[in-house]
């Protein structure tokens, strides 16, 4: 499975496709797609463990809100799956006073928390069997601001506009390694939340 580029960079969540994509293995599905490119139900089995009648249910309910398609370019009756986007987003707002919906979300994003714990103490087991210089480029950093909730959300936008720009500036190069690039951003006072105010983004 090599690099291919998706349809679209970004996907704007709804709650229908919220609630699909709130699963285990569906989450996983479409991580696998996005790192990986174009894969065979048969071949996201055998990546994570699991069985391809399993693998291709879970794919078609993806397919069903637009997050995944069959590219139709599989052999015989081997559909072969693409990402129908690089990342997607949503406005926690988006889905106030929808119960099913906040579930979904709230397990979603604990999901993603997890899985980027269980990542970087996989990348913490082999860095040293890098180059220093991927050491020292890689590894994390953290900071506290004093900012309202619009000038947080303008950093954030401001961030992410900077790693649009790095994106695919190693294309072509064979010294260039696809790096994961998280951002968390909470509150340190948790026991003082102030009044309900301009709505906050996630990506």
């Amino acid at each position: 499975m090599g690099d291919d580029p998706t349809d679209h960079e970004d996907v704007w969540l709804t709650p229908e496709s919220l609630r699909v994509l709130a699963h285990p293995l569906r989450s996983r599905l479409l991580g696998a797609l996005r790192r990986g490119g174009p894969a065979t139900a048969t071949d996201l089995a055998a990546a994570l463990g699991t069985n391809s009648g399993a693998t291709s249910y879970h794919l078609r309910k993806l397919e069903s809100v637009g997050l995944v398609h069959d590219t139709e370019e599989g052999e015989g009756k081997r559909r072969l799956w693409r990402a129908s986007s690089e990342y997607h987003s949503w406005h926690p707002s988006d889905f106030e006073g929808d119960e099913d919906s906040e579930t979904a979300l709230n397990w979603l994003t604990r999901d993603y928390a997890r899985h980027f714990s269980e990542q970087y103490d996989k990348w913490l087991d082999v860095s040293t069997t890098w180059p220093t210089a991927w050491q020292d480029a890689c590894g994390s950093s953290d900071a506290s601001v004093l900012v309202t909730a619009e000038s947080l959300e303008a950093m954030r936008e401001e961030m992410w506009d900077l790693i649009e720009r790095y994106r695919r500036v190693g294309q072509g190069n064979p010294q260039a390694r696809r790096i994961a690039v998280y951002a968390f951003a909470y509150p340190l006072d948790l026991d003082r939340p102030p009044a309900a105010g301009s709505r906050e983004s996630s990506r």
